[in-house]
C-alpha cells in the first residue's frame, strides 16, 4: 500500500451526503434533516455530473500523475451517507476509477438497519466508520444522538458478519459531566470490540451550533487532562498506535484517506459543500461546492477553483502535517508546497531549540504535539 505521507502517487476522492435524520447539537458540518421526499436519484445524477466536470477540468490530468491512474481512496462522509441506497453507491462507484482503493462509508448506528451491510459491501465499500460517540446512553441523549449503545453493538456485530474487517469507531471525550472512569469505559468497550481503528477526539463547542447557543457544562481542565492522559495510556496498552492527534490504529489499519489530508496530499471533493485540493502545473487549487443541496443539484460546479496564496502555503502544510505524530520527511514539504525547506529552516531551528519539533524530520516532539497551537503560531507571519 502506498503511504500518502511519503508518496505523491496518491489521490483521494471525498463524496458528501448532506442529509441526516436529525442535526446533532454539537455538529457544524454541512448537514440537513432528511425529508420523506428527498430524491436520492436526483442527487446521484448531480454527483455524477460533478464528477464528470471535475474529471474534465482537474481530475483527468491529476489522475495521470498516479501510476495506476486510479483513486487510492474514496470516502463517503456526511451527514449520514449510510442513508444513501447501496444501489446508488454501486452506480456512482462504477463511474469512478478506484481499483484497489480504500473505500470508506460513515455509518450512524441509529440508521444501520435501513440497508444491510452486505449490500454496502457488494456496492464496493471495504471500510466502515461507525459513529458511536459514546457507549453511555445518558451521554448519547445529551449529545442529541438518535441511537443507543445497543444499536452500536448490534451494528458492529452485523458489519463483522457481513465480512468487514476494517472498522473505525468514532468516540468523543470530555463530554458533559464526564469522569475519567466514564471516558475509559467508552474506550474499553471499543477495545473489547477489537475495532481496527479508533477515532478518539475531544468534544469542542463550535460556533453556530445548538451547543454554542446553550452550552452544556463540560468537565474542568484538570479532569480533561486526566481523561486524556488515562485514555492515551489505555489505548497504548491495548496495542493501538497514535498516528495522528485523534486517530489510533492497529497497524496496518491507518486510514489511507485521512493520511492524504494530513500529509497535504491531493483529493477531489464532490457533493454539496464538498471541498477539494488539487496540485496542477505548480499551483495548488482549492475547490468548494455549493452547500445547499437544492443549489448544488441545480449547478454542481457552483463556484470556480481558487489558488492557494503562496504566503499561506507554509501554514496550511504545517496545520495538517504536524497533526501526524511522526510527521513527514522534510522532502515532502518541498514536494507539496514547491517551497525549499531552507526558506523555513531558521524558524524550524528556533522550534528545535525549544524542544518542540524534531531536527531530522518535519514532525513535532511529544511536547510540541501537546502545544501544537504554539508551534503553528510560528508560521503565521512572513
Amino acid at each position: 500500500m502506498l503511504d500518502p505521507r511519503e508518496s505523491e502517487d496518491v489521490l483521494g476522492l471525498y463524496v458528501h451526503f448532506p442529509w441526516c435524520v436529525k442535526k446533532c447539537p454539537y455538529c457544524d458540518f454541512n448537514s440537513h434533516p432528511l425529508k420523506a421526499d428527498t430524491d436520492q436519484a436526483a442527487y446521484l445524477d448531480a454527483l455524477i455530473e460533478d464528477w464528470q466536470k471535475q474529471h474534465a477540468t482537474l481530475g483527468s490530468q491529476r489522475l495521470l500523475a498516479v501510476p495506476s491512474q486510479q483513486f487510492t481512496s474514496v470516502f463517503f462522509g456526511g451527514g449520514t451517507p449510510s442513508l444513501f441506497e447501496p444501489r446508488h453507491l454501486t452506480h456512482l462507484l462504477a463511474q469512478i476509477p478506484h481499483e484497489g482503493a480504500e473505500v470508506t462509508l460513515e455509518v450512524n448506528p441509529g440508521t444501520a438497519e435501513r440497508h444491510s451491510f452486505s449490500e454496502f459491501r457488494s456496492a464496493g465499500i471495504n471500510r466502515l466508520s461507525l459513529g458511536a460517540q459514546s457507549f453511555a446512553d445518558t451521554q448519547l441523549q445529551q449529545l442529541g444522538r438518535i441511537h443507543r449503545s445497543t444499536e452500536t453493538l448490534n451494528a458492529f456485530a452485523s458489519a463483522r458478519e457481513a465480512g468487514f474487517n476494517n472498522i473505525n469507531v468514532d468516540l468523543m471525550w470530555g463530554l458533559p459531566g464526564q469522569t475519567v472512569e466514564a471516558a475509559l469505559a467508552d474506550l474499553n468497550q471499543a477495545i473489547e470490540l477489537q475495532a481496527e481503528h479508533i477515532s478518539w477526539y475531544q468534544l469542542t463547542i463550535e460556533a453556530k451550533t445548538e451547543f454554542a447557543k446553550r452550552p452544556p457544562i463540560l468537565p474542568k481542565d484538570k479532569i480533561l487532562q486526566d481523561i486524556e492522559e488515562a485514555g492515551l495510556e489505555r489505548l497504548s496498552q491495548a496495542g493501538y498506535t497514535r498516528y495522528e492527534v485523534s486517530a489510533f490504529a492497529k497497524d496496518p489499519a491507518y486510514c489511507r484517506h485521512n493520511l492524504t489530508y494530513w500529509s497535504f496530499g491531493d483529493y477531489l471533493g464532490i457533493g454539496a459543500g464538498a471541498h477539494g485540493k488539487v496540485t496542477l502545473n505548480g499551483d495548488i487549487l482549492r475547490t468548494q461546492r455549493p452547500s445547499q443541496p437544492r443549489l448544488y443539484q441545480k449547478d454542481p460546479e457552483g463556484t470556480p477553483s481558487t489558488t492557494v496564496a503562496a504566503d499561506q502555503l507554509v501554514l496550511e502544510f504545517m496545520m495538517n502535517a504536524l497533526r501526524l505524530t511522526d510527521g513527514v520527511p522534510q522532502s515532502v514539504f518541498t514536494q507539496r508546497t514547491g517551497i525549499e525547506w531552507e526558506q523555513i529552516q531558521p524558524k524550524w531551528c528556533e522550534l528545535v531549540a525549544l524542544g518542540l519539533v524534531r531536527e531530522d524530520r518535519c514532525a513535532t516532539t511529544a511536547l510540541g504535539l501537546r502545544y501544537l497551537d504554539s508551534v503553528l503560531e510560528k508560521f503565521l507571519g512572513p
